[in-house]
């Protein structure tokens, strides 16, 4: 939580960081009798936020519950309060169920840590409906949601006591989160949070004339690059229209030509792309105009 807290803090996306535990989930099974209708219980309340509370009334009715487990389940989803008081009132509602009370005593652990850790800036809140399909999840389970644009998840874990059975190490608990790199891209696109110079591309092309003009160009490369420039060389000696063509795509704005009178002077032409002008110049200069 900590870590999903700090990311997101950075990267200036506001979230909610949603918490439950599998054992409340087995739990709620359990205090309606359906505990042999776990995985149908959990398949469908996870999908409220796409089909809504009548979708997962339907399906939980396919999934052959009856109209009293339905309400039982349906309670938990209305109650409100901070974090320590939505547990309390499951607390009640779980009173039959040792591995349900067990989940509510590991959230209510999480919970005191985090108030004893210091400040989390995102909005970390119980979710009952939180499921996540991983069966193998057995603790505190975790999904991060951004609170001002319309997505689905960005990211997601939990704890899982013996995943590691599966491989033949037995007994090795673990807790485990992951980021949806492709969805934080969106969220970032469309809050307009990448800086600018994230979009700065390719300062410098080195032009491919041939084998020699590459292994000239590859120390200079790296001189460049380590002056924290970001600079590339053509990977092949194509023809020079189809080089300078490329760095018109990308936009680039200075090509370097690495020719035999370059090679032996020392002096590296370099093109303008956007005025046409040329120059010669060294390394050092050149470094030093692009910095």
């Amino acid at each position: 939580i900590q870590i999903y807290d700090e990311v997101f803090s950075k990267l200036g996306i506001n979230t909610s960081i949603k918490i439950n535990n599998r054992k409340i989930l087995v739990g709620i099974a359990e205090s309606i009798n359906a505990a042999d209708k776990f995985i149908d219980i959990t398949i469908a309340i996870d999908k409220l936020d796409k089909i809504g509370l009548q979708g997962v009334r339907q399906e939980l009715t396919n999934r052959g519950l009856s109209e009293s487990q339905i309400q039982v389940i349906e309670k938990f989803f209305s109650i409100e309060g901070n974090g320590f008081e939505k547990l309390a009132a499951a607390k009640n509602l779980l009173s039959n169920s040792p591995t349900g009370s067990k989940g509510i005593a590991e959230l209510e652990n999480i919970f005191a840590s985090l108030t004893i850790s210091g400040e989390i800036k995102n909005i970390v809140e119980v979710d009952f409906t939180l499921a996540r399909g991983l069966n193998y999840y057995t603790g505190a389970i975790i999904e991060v949601k951004p609170n001002d644009v319309k997505m689905g998840s960005i990211g997601g874990g939990g704890r899982y006591d013996d995943l590691t059975g599966m491989f033949g190490l037995k007994n090795v608990s673990g807790v485990g989160i992951s980021f949806g790199a492709d969805r934080i891209y969106d969220v970032m696109e469309e809050l307009k949070l990448f800086p600018s110079t994230a979009s700065k591309g390719t300062q410098v092309l080195f032009i491919n004339f041939d084998e020699a003009s590459e292994k000239f160009s590859l120390p200079l490369l790296k001189q460049i690059r380590d002056a924290g420039i970001a600079a590339e060389i053509y990977p092949s000696a194509e023809k020079m229209k189809k080089q300078m063509k490329y760095a018109d795509d990308k936009k680039i704005p200075f090509v370097i030509f690495p020719g035999e009178n370059e090679r032996s002077s020392g002096k590296l032409t370099l093109k303008d792309m956007e005025s046409g002008d040329q120059s010669t110049t060294t390394i050092e200069e050149l470094i030093q105009r692009l910095k």
